[in-house]
């Protein structure tokens, strides 16, 4: 595939304050340009800017700076007829600022140097959501639902969520000071936390039967397919040596790294096509082909997906499924089936531009269409079950009805499908 680029695929949920990028609602796929790569100005094909079209954007640019009923800043101008150019391509492609672009770099390594806390805005503060085993904030005493109301003396609402990721990260070694509001403690509390590196881990594994692996993905960064790799060898000495069956979790995975997502998907391949693209760069059009070895030696595997299951997500679903590996089971998947590549600019932002299209290993495009699980479940869904709940029910397949029903399908298939008939096609 000519330079080697790293692609991610994302349906972002959430804010990671000290320690990712708010992507809520957002689905993207996107790629990283080589580096030094040059683009060319005013080029289309290799040919100028028709000059009747370069004179009717400087014309209208010059009206709205003369004529708006408000003054524009020209700085500002310019920015937002560039924002509009990119953004009336696709939903996809943008412009990112500088401080979107690092984050979205930071947010796919799989650690970050912050505090470590998930945060969701609310009226008054921003609400402590998680807190990340081993983090900072674990070590400081902070606790889930703890309200933060001031960050190093700044008052913080749900307004400034961005600003107040911002922040809350830093270089590993500085501090940061937060002014926190507890249930039931009549005064507000203060925190001075040391920032520190903070690992994320996307994967979290338990048997869920006597040699019924199972492993939850939460996302995809590049530590993933470490963590996998470091899974499998704990799942099968807690199987006491061999394991009967394996289940995926991949629901309301929003994505990520691609080449995360293909390492797994080759983990469990012992040959065939994982995923392909075509677009109009040399770059953008690749196959990725699995390579012998596989990490579950063969056991029965069954995948979990749901209408969040998206980008990256839906790769390793079809990759598994289409060859012949595993049985999906859930809901149809999201759809996304473009890929944007990230490049850098000179002026610190960044360009997010749609360059291909990538197709499952049947051929078939993904995009606005999703996947169809072999098993379609239907009846409320719940949120995948924490694998250390502390729940009455001593079990994961006990706590989450899907798991159960993926349990099922390894066991034969008759309990799943009895329990959640398939929907009507």
């Amino acid at each position: 595939m000519g330079p080697r680029f790293r692609l991610l695929l994302t349906l972002g949920t959430g804010v990671v304050a000290g320690v990712g990028l708010s992507l809520a609602g957002r689905v993207f796929a996107d790629r990283a340009a080589a580096p030094g790569a040059s683009v060319p100005l005013l080029a289309s094909q290799g040919d100028a800017l028709p000059w009747k079209d370069a004179r009717l954007l400087a014309e209208v640019l010059q009206r709205v700076r003369e004529s708006y009923v408000d003054p524009v800043d020209d700085h500002q101008l310019m920015r937002r007829a560039a924002h509009g150019l990119v953004e009336s391509l696709d939903e996809h492609s943008t412009l990112l600022e500088p401080g979107d672009y690092a984050e979205l770099q930071a947010a796919t390594s799989g650690s970050y140097a912050g505090i470590g806390v998930e945060i969701s805005g609310v009226a008054d503060g921003l609400r402590v959501a998680r807190c990340l085993p081993e983090s900072p904030a674990v070590r400081a005493g902070l606790k889930v639902d703890d309200l933060i109301v001031r960050i190093d003396d700044r008052m913080v609402s749900a307004a400034n969520i961005d600003a107040a990721t911002t922040q809350l990260r830093g270089q590993a070694g500085s501090e940061v000071r937060l002014s926190v509001r507890r249930a039931q403690v009549p005064s507000t509390l203060e925190f001075r936390l040391q920032r520190s590196l903070v690992e994320l881990p996307s994967v979290a594994a338990e048997l869920v039967a006597p040699g019924v692996g199972y492993l939850r993905i939460t996302e995809f960064t590049d530590a993933t397919a470490g963590e996998v790799d470091s899974a499998m060898p704990r799942l099968r000495a807690a199987a006491r040596g061999t394991l009967r069956g394996l289940i995926i979790d991949l629901r309301n995975n929003p994505g990520g790294v691609l080449e995360a997502a293909t390492a797994v998907a080759d983990d469990f391949l012992e040959a065939g096509t994982i995923v392909s693209a075509e677009g109009r760069l040399r770059e953008a059009r690749f196959r990725m082909e699995a390579t012998p070895g596989d990490l579950a030696a063969g056991v029965p595997i069954v995948v979990l997906v749901n209408g969040s299951s998206a980008s990256a997500a839906e790769i390793l679903a079809a990759a598994l499924s289409q060859n012949g590996r595993a049985t999906l089971v859930g809901r149809r998947t999201y759809g996304k089936g473009t890929v944007q590549t990230i490049m850098p600019l000179s002026s610190g932002e960044a360009l997010k531009i749609t360059t291909s299209r990538y197709f499952t290993p049947s051929g078939a495009s993904i995009n606005g269409i999703g996947i169809t699980p072999d098993v379609e479940l239907r009846g409320p869904e719940s949120a995948p079950a924490a694998t250390d709940a502390p729940d009455a029910e001593p079990t994961l397949a006990r706590r989450d009805t899907q798991v159960a029903a993926a349990l099922a399908e390894l066991h034969g298939g008759t309990t799943a499908r009895a329990l959640h008939r398939p929907a009507t096609r």
